[in-house]
């Protein structure tokens, strides 16, 4: 069927395309990690062309101080 909003994915596709769990999804869309996407009614709208968070583990904050600790 027709993309209901041109130029944009549904959280479904997206979660295929990145090979994520569409939960994995909708967490980064509310920590606003991917740009450009943004709900429509009870429906997240991310753009066909946004590109994946480099490192989503990051967002644990367990690596983000690795640097400091090993001394």
């Amino acid at each position: 069927g027709k993309n209901m909003l041109e130029g944009y994915k549904t959280i479904k596709e997206i979660a295929k395309e990145w090979k994520l769990t569409s939960r994995q999804i909708q967490n980064l869309c509310n920590k606003g990690k991917i740009p450009g996407a943004g709900k429509f009614g009870n429906v997240w709208a991310i753009p066909e062309n946004a590109e994946k968070p480099k490192d989503g583990r990051e967002t644990t904050g367990q690596y983000k101080n690795w640097r400091k600790k090993s001394k």
